[in-house]
């Protein structure tokens, strides 16, 4: 089992910065794919990002390239979403989720474990 601690989130001013962390732990062994999704409320969540461990490759949504950057430590099990020039429209609730599935890597479906979320709102 995963367990998915995220941290980070907070309220900022718009044009500000933070960087979300997601502290991965347990039977991470099988993990394809590890994403950042946001939800605004009533909505379904969005991905925003993905990345593979132990690789570089990444996946954003595309009007998000450029503010927005994932990366992994794999040392301390952690991938972080960089958020810059934020923006009102980036306030949502943001979660990170583990899949040991292959497929679309922004469809919530492929993935089995999440996060309890973090608040992050822009003003």
């Amino acid at each position: 089992h995963v367990q998915l601690v995220e941290s980070g989130g907070g309220s900022v001013q718009a044009g500000g910065s933070l960087t979300l962390s997601c502290e991965v732990s347990g039977t991470i062994d099988g993990t394809n794919c590890i994403g950042w999704f946001r939800q605004y409320p009533g909505k379904e969540r969005e991905g925003v990002a993905a990345v593979i461990p132990d690789s570089p490759i990444t996946h954003y949504i595309e009007y998000l390239k450029g503010r927005f950057t994932i990366s992994q430590d794999n040392a301390e099990n952690t991938v972080y979403l960089q958020m810059n020039n934020l923006e009102s429209k980036d306030t949502a609730m943001y979660y990170c989720a583990t899949s040991v599935r292959w497929g679309p890597w922004n469809s919530p479906d492929l993935y089995n474990n999440w996060g309890q979320g973090t608040q992050v709102t822009v003003s």
